[in-house]
């Protein structure tokens, strides 16, 4: 951002020098001698840059605030006196469990043997 005030001041010094180097009559510019001349370009360059200057030392810094941290009180202690909970007590559930087996067994086939079945058996 420096760098930009810097030259934008040294383009408007420089463009007011040849401004008033245009505006002055023929007779005027040969009658001024060049270190005269280069004279009224750095006071016309300092004048223009202060006036630069102040214009952006004016406008106003606008920045966020620095951040702050503020601890949360402490909890209020508070005491109360709760009735003690109601318990209910269920009975248990009857569960009944079956237990069923597999049970192997041979069987005469006539025309065929004996074959294997199985067949289940619960109780």
């Amino acid at each position: 951002m420096k760098v930009f005030n810097f030259f934008s001041g040294t383009t408007a010094a420089l463009a007011l020098v040849a401004g008033l180097a245009a505006a002055q009559p023929a007779e005027a510019r040969d009658r001024m001698s060049p270190g005269a001349a280069a004279a009224v370009g750095v006071l016309g360059g300092l004048a223009v840059g202060t006036i630069v200057g102040a214009t952006v030392a004016q406008q106003p810094a606008y920045a966020a605030p620095a951040p702050v941290y503020v601890a949360p009180p402490p909890p209020a202690r508070v005491y109360v006196e709760e009735p003690a909970p109601v318990v209910y007590h269920h009975r248990p559930r009857r569960v009944y469990v079956e237990r069923c087996t597999t049970e192997r067994y041979r069987e005469w086939v006539p025309g065929w043997g004996w074959d294997y079945r199985s067949r289940q058996v619960c109780g």
